[in-house]
């Protein structure tokens, strides 16, 4: 088993889903099948049917999306453990993609992890009601611009960073009011960018704090095993081996910022050299492009893919 000392893995989360997403890995490797089959047996979902032929609008019910994208994520790393690549140097996850992150490192067992994130989906669907939310994407303000913004846009009402993206990307969540008056101040600044995000709940905000109880109580049901890889967590963008942290700082991820620039930025300060995103898009690989430009960023979704990686 080859040991990649200056590789990391990175795991994406919300937004990277699509119709199709694991086909190609599932007709190719029995290691993908196997995968899908435990990811369905623990979820009770027809994730196959749902990843390789929608229909689109259930497929992006979060409940849905949460436990798709972590199975695709697993079966791409299963079948990139079986060539060798079994020991990157640390790990992290956009949202979501920490627990395939802990996946990884043996933190946390699949179909417990299926389950769990199943349940968080279902949690942060019912903490706002649908319409009452909104998240919105700022493009070159800085962060302490659009921390300002916030404040001033929020009038009694919730609005806040959700991910410090880099690149220039700031995505911001809150009640659809809120949002909206941060998004008028944000042009009014001479932001390059600003879009409304089509996402079912307003993520990573304050409002998700009934989301954050749920998972506290569901979290308490599974075991967080020791683990010696690092993980690189959203709360706090530094690198975690304590497994005894491992349930509170996902339950605070809930209601925090995804600092991803920082977490990234600490990559490269702990020896990489090369990132392997392994899931479906690429959204993580541009924005890794961005914010450190000598990183060799690697993209694993496909039998083609594969293939090109291990060329390197």
């Amino acid at each position: 088993m080859k040991e990649k000392v200056n590789v990391a893995f990175v795991f994406p989360g919300q937004g990277s889903q699509y119709v199709g997403m694991g086909r190609a890995l599932y007709d190719r490797f029995d290691l993908a099948k196997q995968v899908f089959m435990e990811a369905e047996e623990a979820s009770g979902l027809p994730l196959r049917e749902l990843c390789f032929s929608g229909p689109e609008a259930e497929l992006k019910r979060t409940e849905h999306t949460q436990p798709a994208i972590l199975t695709v994520s697993i079966a791409a790393l299963r079948v990139l453990e079986a060539e060798g690549w079994a020991q990157p140097l640390c790990v992290a996850g956009h949202s979501l993609g920490e627990y395939s992150a802990l996946v990884s490192v043996g933190a946390l067992a699949f179909a417990d992890a299926v389950r769990i994130v199943r349940e968080r989906g279902r949690l942060m669907q019912e903490a706002v009601p649908e319409g009452e939310g909104l998240m919105a994407v700022i493009l070159g303000l800085n962060a302490a611009d659009v921390q300002e913004l916030c404040g001033q846009a929020s009038e009694g009402e919730i609005v806040a960073p959700a991910n410090f993206n880099g690149g220039g990307q700031i995505v911001i969540s809150g009640t659809r009011s809120a949002v909206l008056r941060a998004m008028a101040l944000a042009r009014e600044r001479g932001a390059k960018r600003v879009l409304d995000l089509p996402v079912s709940a307003p993520f990573h905000c304050p409002l998700m704090r009934p989301a954050a109880d749920g998972l506290r109580v569901a979290l308490a049901l599974v075991e967080i095993r020791p683990f010696s890889v690092g993980v690189i967590t959203n709360v706090e963008a530094a690198l975690n081996r304590d497994n005894t942290r491992v349930k509170s700082l996902l339950v605070e991820q809930a209601v925090s910022p995804v600092r991803w620039e920082e977490s990234v930025k600490r990559l490269e300060l702990l020896g990489c050299a090369r990132v392997v995103e392994i899931g479906p898009g690429k959204a993580l690989s541009g924005l890794i492009k961005r914010i450190a430009s000598n990183l060799e960023a690697l993209h694993l979704e496909s039998p083609d893919d594969l293939e090109q990686i291990l060329k390197n």
